[in-house]
């Protein structure tokens, strides 16, 4: 698996959750933080975005807003326009279904005000598995639209925007594949842009770099075999002590640093998520003793690992 599919895969928990939304000027919502990831799109009309601290966004058709910590939001027709309480609150659990259908209405029911259809949505992440590749994003990534950037984006909100627009069979299986499908298309996005804004430093870096995307790739498609610096630097093309050093650089571990941490990510997720014996976790993760497996999750999560599933499950 590469490493970003791998990362979401690992992080994410629950459903994603979605609405589609018509709004008629004046209009002004907040949004509440959620438990992860949040986005915002504009489908037709334009709007602003007042995040919690900082200068209003202004957007227009096509544009996509990832809020990477999930915080909470104003949308409004104008900066102007005073906000009413929470529109969709993805994670309240009075709803029962994991996206809205209808469509839902928002602002003045019968004003004569310009028309605005926004899709907004939020995908629950675990902060206990939190990967740093995220902490790497600005708190708001802004893709606006132009011709001929991002189809991908476009075609899966275009793809989104029709099933929460008009439900038929196959919806349930549907949406959350779009929306997953949407959450990585955004991701991707945003890293592939970083080089030719200057970027050299950071996950955005690791990921466009060859050698050390490489030994990544290698760690998370392999996570029990028994790496050494030296194996993984073959796996980069480098000698040990360039290896090391670029990966260091980039990745901010040490390679067997990261690998470790990874190892024990990937534990919990399995103990969360699976019912398969502490030794057999362990050997997914490259231990063939329980008692070293134990120690070493202890390490990271303070815990031992049978308590950690009990807690994690209650």
């Amino acid at each position: 698996m590469d490493v970003l599919s791998d990362v979401i895969a690992t992080m994410r928990t629950g459903e994603p959750r979605s609405a589609l939304i018509r709004w008629r000027a004046p209009w002004g919502q907040s949004y509440p933080p959620v438990p992860g990831v949040g986005f915002q799109v504009v489908l037709q009309g334009s709007c602003s975005l007042l995040p919690a601290e900082g200068a209003p966004v202004t957007l227009g058709v096509g544009d996509v807003v990832f809020l990477v910590n999930g915080r909470g939001h104003v949308l409004a027709d104008s900066p102007a326009t005073p906000p009413a309480g929470p529109a969709c609150d993805p994670y309240d659990q009075r709803h029962e279904r994991r996206y809205a259908s209808p469509v839902a209405e928002g602002g003045t029911d019968d004003g004569p005000g310009a028309l605005t259809v926004t899709l907004c949505g939020a995908y629950q992440l675990d902060p206990a598995r939190a990967h740093p590749l995220l902490s790497d994003l600005p708190e708001i990534v802004h893709l606006p639209a132009m011709p001929g950037h991002h189809p991908e984006i476009r075609a899966a909100v275009d793809l989104l925007g029709a099933e929460l627009g008009r439900p038929r069979l196959g919806a349930d299986a549907l949406v959350p594949a779009l929306l997953d499908m949407l959450l990585l298309y955004i991701l991707r996005a945003w890293f592939a842009e970083q080089p030719a804004r200057g970027v050299v430093t950071g996950w955005a870096a690791a990921l466009n770099d060859p050698a050390v995307s490489a030994a990544l790739h290698g760690i998370h498609g392999e996570p029990a075999r028994p790496w050494t610096v030296e194996s993984l630097g073959e796996q980069a093309g480098l000698s040990r002590a360039a290896f090391a050093k670029r990966f260091t650089s980039l990745v901010g571990r040490p390679p067997l640093a990261y690998l470790t941490w990874w190892r024990m990510t990937v534990a919990g997720r399995l103990l969360r998520d699976s019912d398969a014996p502490l030794g057999a976790v362990g050997r997914q993760v490259g231990y063939t003793s329980e008692f070293a497996f134990a120690n070493a999750f202890k390490r990271r999560y303070g815990i031992a690992p049978g308590r950690y599933r009990r807690q994690v499950r209650e």
